[in-house]
């Protein structure tokens, strides 16, 4: 069973930081493209940023600039270092990966991690 566990979300003030974290685990052959996607209250769920196995990115136009994706091939995990963050950034956080396990490729979805930036 493949599993993705997010960590390090949180309250934070705006101005500030937030890294978070996405670890993939299972009987994983390999992974393919790896992303963060967040859903705001009333909202749909959008892609923040995405990164290929072989390191390209992608970001929405709205964290450009401010947040920065990266991945450990090693450690099969994904994180999302998120500076100068907004109150418009609070949501869940979801991470999402392209994985071949057990034989097919499938889409898998962590629990997601919530996000609010307040003072």
């Amino acid at each position: 069973q493949v599993q993705l566990v997010e960590s390090g979300g949180g309250l934070v003030q705006p101005g500030g930081s937030l890294r978070l974290s996405c670890a993939a685990s299972g009987n994983i052959f390999s992974i393919n493209a790896m992303g963060w996607y967040r859903q705001a209250p009333g909202k749909e769920r959008e892609l923040v940023a995405a990164i290929t196995s072989g390191g390209s990115t992608n970001y929405a136009d709205s964290v450009k600039g401010r947040f920065t994706i990266s991945r450990d091939n090693a450690k099969n995990t994904v994180y999302l270092q998120a500076n100068s963050l907004k109150p418009e950034d609070t949501a869940v956080y979801y991470c999402g990966a392209v994985i071949a396990a057990y034989g097919t490729i499938g889409t898998y979805w962590g629990q997601g991690t919530q996000v609010t930036v307040s003072s």
